[in-house]
């Protein structure tokens, strides 16, 4: 009997997590360094840089002169393809399956590695083409201009209108903060008022349908969203409060 020929490999599971480590870390705008994988993945350091010599020899990333890891366009593609099944593997859990949000990016990272091209197609069939994962970032190349304009909480001046865009991607490991969210109706497109804010209590109050819903400083830059009938210029005035809370 004539043999089959062998199933050409991708990446490993590690390799895709660092992959999608990296790509979350640079859309949220931070450097990415050795030091920062290393505490991320829980891993030693020694682990991280073997790892990201490996993914360089593969022509997965690259070092720029402040020795910053950033991904090739071969690993942007390989990177963006990992996120794009681990968001549609959320969506299948929470508009499918019905499970907690705060419970789905834990349960989407045990199979998002073994989605074929095959099944993603289907499942953005099954799942009438979502354009964001249910926590509202974009999955690539299809819903950025969704996110478009959209400014940290912490930065909204008191009595303004907003309404909630997304939540930041290193957020979502968060399953506490997610919960308390989602409790409170704090999920993409969700309009509440910030009623107050206390930068040297790092504090601010939400006022949604009534309710007053306390966040910490931390929590709130961690959530973006879109002010109403201003212009999100104006917003960006609102930068004082945030060094406040840095300060305190």
């Amino acid at each position: 009997m004539a043999r089959m020929p062998k199933k050409t490999e991708g990446p490993s599971p590690t390799i895709e997590d660092y992959l999608q480590l990296i790509h979350q870390l640079t859309r949220e705008g931070k450097p990415v360094h050795g030091s920062h994988l290393a505490a991320r993945m829980s891993v030693a350091v020694a682990t991280t840089f073997a790892t990201v010599q490996r993914m360089q020899r593969a022509g997965l990333v690259q070092m720029n002169r402040q020795k910053e890891i950033q991904l090739t366009p071969q690993g942007r593609e390989m990177a963006e393809a990992v996120v794009r099944r681990h968001a549609l593997a959320e969506r299948l859990l929470v508009d499918v399956l019905q499970l907690p949000w705060h419970e789905a990016h834990e349960e989407a990272h045990h199979f998002e590695h073994v989605i074929s091209p095959r099944v993603e197609a289907q499942l953005m069939k099954l799942l009438n083409s979502p354009t964001t994962c249910p926590h509202g970032n974009p999955i690539p190349g299809r819903g950025e201009a969704q996110v478009a304009g959209a400014v940290r909480l912490s930065t909204i001046g008191e009595g303004q209108q907003v309404t909630m865009v997304r939540i930041s991607e290193d957020a979502e490991s968060e399953p506490d903060l997610l919960e308390y969210l989602q409790r409170h109706g704090l999920v993409p497109g969700a309009e509440f008022t910030v009623a107050s804010v206390q930068p040297w209590n790092s504090l601010v109050i939400l006022r949604r349908e009534g309710e007053e819903i306390p966040m910490g400083m931390p929590a709130a830059q961690k959530i973006w969203v879109r002010p109403q009938q201003v212009a999100v210029e104006q917003c960006e005035t609102a930068e004082p409060a945030l060094s406040l809370q840095e300060g305190l």
